[in-house]
């Protein structure tokens, strides 16, 4: 997993390399400005003529939440998923939206 902010482009990107995964296999949700991607690796079937020695194949359930910077806006994500990878962009509130607001006390 890689989060990075770019100031020039006013954005936030997440990238999750998710092998073997399709988008439908994943879920991405943004509660209380934590991004949480969720998913299963399932097993594959198939057929083995031979005997391995070794077999790394990731399977099952995961779950992984972070907190994203301030000053993203969740309303505005894009997401995509190419040749295993998960790319989340949030374009970033400019400086002015991010003004803190004085409340008068009556």
């Amino acid at each position: 997993m890689n989060l990075r902010e770019d100031n020039e482009a006013n954005t936030v990107t997440v990238t999750f390399e998710l092998p073997g995964l399709k988008s439908e296999d994943v879920s991405i949700e943004i509660h209380q400005n934590r991004l949480t991607i969720s998913g299963e690796f399932k097993e594959m079937e198939t057929r083995e003529e031979t005997t391995y020695v070794v077999r790394e194949r990731r399977q099952g359930k995961f779950r992984r939440t972070l907190q994203l910077p301030t000053g993203v806006k969740h309303e505005d994500v894009k997401a995509e998923m190419e040749n295993g990878v998960l790319t989340i962009k949030f374009p970033k509130l400019t400086e002015e939206q991010q003004q803190t607001h004085r409340v008068t006390i009556s």
